[in-house]
């Protein structure tokens, strides 16, 4: 059997023996489906490349604890969530440090917000979804994400995050609401 051929189980098992070739494959196999979980979770592209590198570190750091019967990709997913809360609060922090500056340092900040032109084009449309997303609360997002953007299923989710599957759909019932009402609330009528 080639490596390309094994079953994450089996490549896990062999990461842990040290075999580094294991170790690309997994993180082959699951990168994109972290870097969607990061982005949908942050919001921007280049944050969610830097929370996937930190989460496939972390996840090889503690291989020796991962538990061969249960699935690699949950497991990765605990993790990427894990990091995406780390960055949350680092972000917090910097953001209380930045409003804490002096008036006068204020005008050096720069203004983040897109123009009324930009926000008329495609891409911006994209763009106000993903922030929509990340802007949800994180009991709301991490659902929305497992399941729609990671097509999880009910029961995997609420195993993944220690809730009933009851909890699942109504919090991804809240999170569809929520997000419809912030789309269609953003001031310019469009959904």
């Amino acid at each position: 059997m080639t490596i390309a051929d094994a079953d994450d189980q089996s490549l896990a098992m062999r990461a842990q023996a040290g075999e580094e070739a294991a170790y690309a494959m997994l993180m082959q196999r699951h990168r994109d489906a972290v870097w969607r979980l990061a982005r949908g979770h942050v919001g921007d592209a280049d944050e969610a490349f830097d929370i996937t590198q930190e989460a496939f570190i972390a996840a090889f750091a503690a291989i020796a604890r991962y538990d061969g019967s249960r699935p690699f990709r949950a497991w990765m997913a605990r993790i990427t969530l894990n990091k995406c809360r780390d960055w949350a609060r680092r972000r917090a922090v910097r953001r209380f440090f930045t409003l804490a500056k002096p008036l006068d340092d204020a005008t050096d900040v720069a203004d983040m917000a897109a123009s009324p032109e930009e926000s008329l084009a495609s891409a911006d449309a994209v763009s106000r979804i993903n922030a929509a997303i990340a802007a949800l609360p994180a009991k709301l997002k991490e659902v929305l994400l497992l399941r729609t953007i990671e097509n999880m299923g009910q029961a995997d989710t609420a195993r993944l995050l220690g809730i009933s599957e009851k909890a699942v759909e109504t919090r991804l019932y809240r999170a569809r609401t929520k997000l419809t009402e912030m789309l269609r609330d953003d001031g310019d009528g469009r959904v």
